[in-house]
């Protein structure tokens, strides 16, 4: 009677609608990106990867593991024309023998000709100050309403009245530097305007891929670059260009010895690492090119990701944030098998 009774029990529990059963914990971001459908990822164009290979670590360089760092260069509109310089130096192995020079603690890792005296390759272009932002006319175009929306609401003469605070408020509305971010073709960016007559720019978080240039109005060509390995330095949104992102390999810079020159630079030349090549990926034979695929930005999966990082509700948080900077929801990316 007894076992009678507690099968009996177990269906009926069964039997209960959803609401009346036991909740499922709420899902972490990441299992929000690992439970996204295909369809929700994007693939990377194997034009658009740079992969860099550096000498092996250690006094048994032969049994060392290979280090290599993948980089997704930023799509258009953005930067283009150092990225165009970037292709023509990598096409002409022009960083093959070229050395890592400069780790900073909590700022950046840099590379490049430590002689500054290599020739560079022809058709590397100057790339004009202006280009430090860009149009989105048709994405901005599809937001306008939304944004005139915003600054009606921030200019509005209707009377303050006492409301309770959004416990959720939009993640958009917290960045301390600029009227309002968000994310475009996979890439956080930044604008400081409404409507159709904005400029946005991408910005500066932990693993993006910038370009190294003296004082202005040099602006760099794609010689020098740097990727960011500590807290996002989003002073120099817009001061110098940003032209992709290490999506795989960042613990090769990451974790590198510092520099104990000025400004994190190495003090002797055998404290550089060596970079054996610079390659754009289609470059490499076709079974060794890597393939990644990002998370779409526009897709409804992206959407509860970047909620769920504003608002941690999974079981370790006890108070949700109510807000998250933009480099605090980094855009899921993924390698896919070959």
């Amino acid at each position: 009677m007894k076992h009678r009774l507690l099968a009996a029990a177990a269906a009926f529990a069964f039997s209960l609608p959803v609401a009346a059963q036991e909740a499922s914990p709420p899902l972490s971001p990441g299992e929000i990106a690992a439970a996204a459908p295909a369809s929700d990822w994007v693939e990377i164009p194997a034009s658009d990867l740079l992969v860099m290979d550096l000498a092996p670590a250690g006094k048994a360089k032969k049994k060392a593991p290979p280090r290599r760092v993948v980089i997704q260069l930023m799509p258009a509109p953005f930067s283009q024309g150092w990225i165009g310089n970037i292709r023509k130096l990598a096409a002409a192995h022009w960083w093959d023998g070229a050395s890592i020079n400069r780790v900073q603690d909590n700022y950046v890792v840099q590379w490049g000709d430590a002689t500054e005296k290599k020739p560079l390759p022809g058709g590397v272009a100057v790339v004009p100050e202006a280009d430090y932002t860009s149009g989105l006319s048709e994405w901005q175009a599809r937001n306008a309403e939304r944004d005139a929306k915003r600054q009606s609401r921030q200019t509005s003469e209707i009377p303050l009245q006492r409301v309770e605070p959004d416990p959720y408020p939009d993640w958009h509305s917290r960045d301390a530097y600029t009227q309002w971010v968000d994310f475009y073709s996979g890439w956080p960016v930044a604008t400081s305007g409404y409507g159709l007559d904005q400029v946005w720019w991408p910005v500066h978080c932990y693993g993006m891929l910038g370009v190294g240039r003296n004082l202005s109005p040099d602006t760099g060509n794609g010689a020098e670059l740097y990727t960011v390995i500590g807290h996002a330095p989003r002073h120099l949104d817009r001061n110098i260009a940003v032209v992709g992102r290490v999506i795989a390999g960042i613990e090769h810079l990451s974790s590198l010895p510092r520099g104990t020159g000025a400004l994190g630079f190495y003090e002797k030349a055998e404290e550089r690492v060596p970079i054996k090549s610079i390659r754009l990926a289609t470059d490499l034979p076709a079974p060794s090119q890597p393939k990644f695929e990002y998370l779409s930005t526009e897709s409804e999966s992206f959407t509860k990701y970047a909620d769920a990082r504003a608002n941690r509700r999974d079981p370790f948080f006890i108070t949700p944030a109510g807000g998250a900077d933009v480099c605090n929801i980094p855009v899921p990316v993924r390698a896919v098998s070959k």
